[in-house]
């Protein structure tokens, strides 16, 4: 079954888990904005931020997720918070692990047993990064087995598409660090592209704007709040402006303008036309006879960065075909991924990410 005409998938939330899922195991989409932990029988049971608050001196971890995040920016000078992850990979390693450690401790109890655990990873990463990935949910976990799936197709799992067809579906996943489009078909990837482009680029054009345009100085929250509030793909039925304060850059001293919805979207012009060039790149790539099943069931949109106003009516513009949002496009990834907890053994012959890390390697 493909995607339904009224532009959403199947609900994955609504799926009963059968009874061979473990209900120790766990699934993690390790995003570069956001971690999601799926437990077996359980569901989603955290969404927190991808943020880790550290005394720069002795390494002691203050806050993790969402009481972290809340630091950005307004920490003393021994306290840094971080996002651990860049573009979808491991930036820093030890502040990564205690973040795992953080999370995984929050929803497993230990004296249970060792699970197994699926963690997430964007298909342009190397096989370094895949195993930086690996041996830091290892240690954090106390996992008897990791193994890696590819973004996309945990995407497309968690939005209700059947992949074990002999039949082509394009999935567009934009997250915070990256942005992958993959071509799928019988249980893998035909063809994938991966540029490290995704929300918080969007984010820094919006900062970047507004240093050259207006000499203000914004914080990351700040430039990500004008982007939710007033950022646009396309030009809406009305345009909307919204005080924005920051530093001038000049004079040094709080400054408040008016930023236009219109200025927004030209600031964000520069990443989305990187994502459609992606997009168009691999359509030109993909095999006739799976272009032309794209082409009757439409293009499948997850990550939270297809949700910015517009962004599916821009994708629909630039390729012609039909496009549909996942039922959940922040959550779909870590849906897919806990639904793959019930073939663990299987996932290397379809996932494209054969290894499998244990506690014995």
């Amino acid at each position: 079954m493909g995607f339904r005409r009224d532009g959403v998938g199947r609900d994955p939330s609504r799926r009963r888990l059968t009874p061979r899922l473990s209900v120790h195991d766990i699934a993690i989409d390790l995003g570069t904005a956001n971690t999601l932990v799926f437990v077996g029988g359980r569901g989603i049971v955290v969404s927190e931020p991808s943020v880790v608050a550290s005394d720069s001196l002795t390494g002691e971890v203050h806050a993790v997720g969402a009481e972290a995040e809340q630091m950005i920016g307004r920490t003393p000078a021994t306290i840094s918070a971080v996002r651990p992850l860049r573009h979808g990979v491991i930036a820093d390693f030890e502040v990564t692990e205690e973040m795992l450690r953080y999370f995984i401790r929050k929803v497993l109890d230990r004296r249970r047993g060792h699970p197994r655990m699926i963690v997430c990873a964007p298909s342009g990463v190397t096989e370094v990064e895949k195993r930086a990935v690996e041996e830091a949910s290892l240690a954090a976990g106390g996992a008897r087995r990791v193994h890696l799936i590819e973004e996309p197709i945990a995407a497309a799992i968690g939005a209700g598409v059947a992949i074990g067809e002999p039949i082509g579906r394009m999935v567009v996943n934009v997250g915070g660090g990256t942005s992958e489009v993959a071509v799928i078909s019988l249980g893998g990837m035909v063809l994938s592209r991966s540029i490290r482009v995704g929300g918080y680029e969007m984010d820094e054009a919006i900062t970047q704007y507004l240093r050259r345009e207006y000499q203000l100085a914004i914080g990351s929250q700040t430039a990500e709040a004008i982007k939710i509030s007033i950022g646009t793909a396309r030009p809406p039925e009305s345009e909307t402006a919204t005080p924005v304060r920051g530093r001038h850059l000049i004079t040094g001293l709080p400054t408040q303008v008016s930023l236009r919805s219109e200025e927004v979207r030209e600031a964000l012009k520069p990443p989305l036309d990187e994502i459609l060039r992606t997009i168009r790149d691999t359509l030109e790539q993909t095999p006739p006879e799976l272009a032309g099943d794209i082409a009757r069931d439409g293009i499948l949109l997850a990550g939270g960065g297809t949700l910015l106003r517009g962004f599916a009516e821009l994708v629909a513009a630039e390729t012609g075909m039909p496009v549909f949002s996942a039922d959940s496009p922040l959550r779909c990834v870590a849906f897919g991924s806990g639904q793959a907890l019930d073939h663990f053994d299987q996932l290397g012959s379809t996932t494209g990410m054969p290894r499998t890390l244990s506690t014995r390697d």
